[in-house]
């Protein structure tokens, strides 16, 4: 990834800025889309970078992450297990015990709603194991 530049001169939020622009197609759109849900959710976020490229959301421990792969984009909830979905966004990695996924394709529609929702929740249940 090419972000003009040494990477540990940037920001986290700097590299998740150009990750979007570098992936330049629906993926890019579709990150950048869940980026501003999880800030409108949790305006006190804050975003990490880590392994090697994957934007990671953190509010008294980890959220979620914003992970791009070919064909999906993939929100992968820390304590995802531990949540309640009752508008059943979680599609993938559903067998573990701790973690869950939401996969997001090309053109898909995103329940917003629900999805703040359970990002709020997420962040309540780092609060309470606080």
């Amino acid at each position: 990834m090419n972000m003009g530049g040494s990477p540990e001169n940037k920001s986290p939020s700097q590299l998740i800025d150009a990750r979007i622009k570098e992936l330049g197609d629906w993926r890019g759109e579709m990150l950048s889309h869940l980026r501003a849900l999880v800030k409108e959710a949790d305006p006190d976020v804050v975003e990490e970078w880590k392994w090697r490229g994957v934007p990671v959301w953190y509010h008294d421990g980890m959220i979620c992450t914003g992970e791009t792969y070919k064909a999906v984009v993939k929100m992968t909830f820390a304590k995802g297990a531990s949540l309640k979905d009752p508008a059943g966004l979680f599609n993938s990695s559903l067998d573990g015990n701790t973690r869950r996924a939401i996969d997001f394709h090309e053109g898909e529609k995103i329940n917003e709603k629900a999805l703040k929702a359970l990002i709020r929740a997420a962040v309540t249940l780092n609060q309470t194991a606080k």
